[in-house]
């Protein structure tokens, strides 16, 4: 049976048959001194799925297994190898290590009598060849087919954002999510860092952004080595992490630190309608020092190349205030040395070859109603307390977000592909999908004005859809903001299974064919167990 997400894209058999059995002891070879990190991280990753039954590393050494019963260990083998007959193609995007060309991640995986073979052209290449082969051997029943799968990724920059600005994750829960997503062959995990609810990273020259407040609980936040530990443990698994600090607006942990800071200024007409918190003001001297200073520290932190900015939702500052916001941002990440990105709005300010917008909304994919008789069939949005005088001002405030895309594209920029409509995986489930033993814990569950959907619905997404050109695509995102957050179990069951049909796409280029994907998510029920991650099981799912 099929298993492997994403699916690969191709499978040969060979002419002699002939099976592997799955059930071990299993030990991973190399003999080549460049894949020794490659195989110990290979191994923790294994460590869950197979126990006791993966030998230790003192067993791990180029002597020929078995893999049938009786017949010694079978051997998960890596290997790296110039001639691989993998599908290389050059992928599409930017590389989210900043190089030139995007990393060659092409590679082969041969299923034999007497273990997995793992060949690729570049460290990478073999680590992607063995997530392939972990998910074969926590997914599968008790033998395999020999087999031999070739693949190559579609895109450059498939990516993870989670939000622990508002849903707090510990170092730990971040390092399980960054080995979910390098399972499916994600490489990017972008930290929504700072909001209104919370400002997660230590910053030495800006102290008083964690420090405890007499009016407030501690502060959570990742301390500097917590910060550098996990770039370092996410790099190990070909994971590049992308820190967001979401200005000008989203600023109220800001300014709930360094509260003499003033407001930039508003259009005329919108005070006492709306409660905003005032976004900053970077044309005042000390706001800009300030700024200066945490982009300049978190720069320095950063093991990657790209710092994102934010830029979305600036609520309550003038048009021209915005655009000079945007650009003061841009230039102190560059003055740091590394390269900006930032929400879709910041195309407003300009937008170049160097740029990147992540695109994530229009006023169409807000999916808002227009009469009264549509929102009172919206029960959700009058229950969070919107009314029809509220969403004609959110229509109004978004309308701008409609040229946005044609912006990026016609100033030459690139566009990071997180569109609001499917691969915002904080979108509450639809009931019909939660099976009984779930309605309590996921029905409270997502940003409540999203209209509800299934599993099936982000599944169908095709990033063909919005037209952009190859030439201006960066890489694809799903995001996953953390409002409804209180822990690793909510932000899974928002995640999984939703995740796999993103990975798939993201790493094909195309929606994956449903009645295949959903028949490949159902033996992966069995892996997230086994890593005790909490999903939905959506009835759309046949699970064993």
């Amino acid at each position: 049976m099929d298993v492997v997400i994403p699916c690969p894209a191709v499978r040969t058999s060979p002419a002699i048959g002939g099976e592997l059995h799955l059930a071990g002891p299993w030990r991973i070879a190399t003999v080549d001194h460049r894949l020794t990190t490659v195989a110990g991280t290979v191994r923790a990753l294994l460590e869950p799925h197979l126990g006791d039954r993966l030998m230790p590393p003192s067993a791990d050494d180029d002597t020929p297994g078995g893999g049938g019963p009786g017949a010694g260990p079978a051997v998960l083998e890596l290997a790296l190898d110039s001639e691989s007959s993998a599908p290389h193609r050059v992928p599409v995007g930017v590389s989210p290590r900043g190089t030139a060309e995007p990393a060659d991640e092409s590679h082969r995986l041969s299923v034999t009598r007497r273990g997995i073979t793992c060949r690729a052209a570049t460290p990478e290449g073999v680590f992607r060849a063995a997530t392939t082969a972990i998910q074969i051997l926590a997914a599968s029943t008790d033998r395999m087919p020999c087999q031999e799968l070739s693949d190559a990724p579609r895109y450059a920059w498939r990516g993870l954002m989670v939000d622990p600005a508002r849903g707090y994750l510990t170092p730990g829960e971040l390092r399980r999510v960054i080995d979910l997503a390098a399972l499916y062959k994600l490489n990017v995990l972008h930290l929504h860092l700072t909001d209104n609810e919370g400002w997660r990273l230590q910053l030495p020259a800006v102290p008083e952004l964690t420090a405890d407040r007499a009016d407030s609980s501690p502060v959570e936040y990742y301390a500097v080595d917590d910060y550098r530990a996990l770039q370092d443990y996410a790099a190990d698994r070909f994971v590049t992490v992308i820190p967001e600090i979401d200005l000008p607006g989203h600023c109220a942990a800001l300014r709930a630190a360094l509260p003499e800071l003033p407001a930039a200024p508003a259009p005329e007409g919108l005070a006492g309608r709306f409660p905003f918190v005032p976004p900053l003001d970077l044309a005042d001297p000390v706001t800009k020092a300030v700024v200066g200073s945490i982009l300049t520290e978190v720069c320095r932190l950063t093991d990657g190349p790209f710092v994102h900015i934010g830029g979305d939702e600036a609520v309550g500052m003038t048009a021209d205030s915005f655009v000079l916001a945007v650009r003061e941002l841009r230039a102190c990440v560059r003055a740091a040395g590394k390269r900006p990105l930032g929400w879709q709005e910041s195309s407003r300010a300009g937008i170049g070859e160097e740029d990147i917008a992540q695109y994530w909304v229009d006023v169409p994919m807000m999916d808002l109603p227009d009469t009264e008789e549509e929102l009172a069939d919206r029960p959700e949005l009058p229950a969070a307390g919107h009314t029809l005088d509220l969403i004609r001002a959110l229509k109004a405030f978004f309308a701008p977000a409609d040229g946005d895309l044609a912006r990026v594209v016609d100033g030459g920029g690139h566009v990071l592909l997180s569109p609001q409509s499917h691969l915002y995986l904080d979108r509450p489930y639809t009931p019909d999908v939660i099976p009984a033993g779930q309605k309590g814990s996921a029905a409270r569950l997502g940003f409540a004005t999203y209209r509800p959907r299934g599993v099936e619905h982000t599944a169908a997404w095709d990033p063909a859809s919005h037209g952009v050109p190859d030439a201006r695509i960066a890489g694809i995102e799903a995001t996953l903001f953390g409002e409804s957050i209180e822990g690793l179990n909510d932000l899974t069951i928002l995640l999984l299974p939703r995740l796999t049909s993103v990975a798939e796409t993201a790493w094909s280029g195309r929606a994956p064919e449903w009645e295949s994907h959903r028949a490949r998510v159902a033996r992966h029920a069995r892996l997230w167990q086994d890593r005790g991650l909490t999903y939905l099981a959506s009835t759309e799912i046949p699970w064993p």
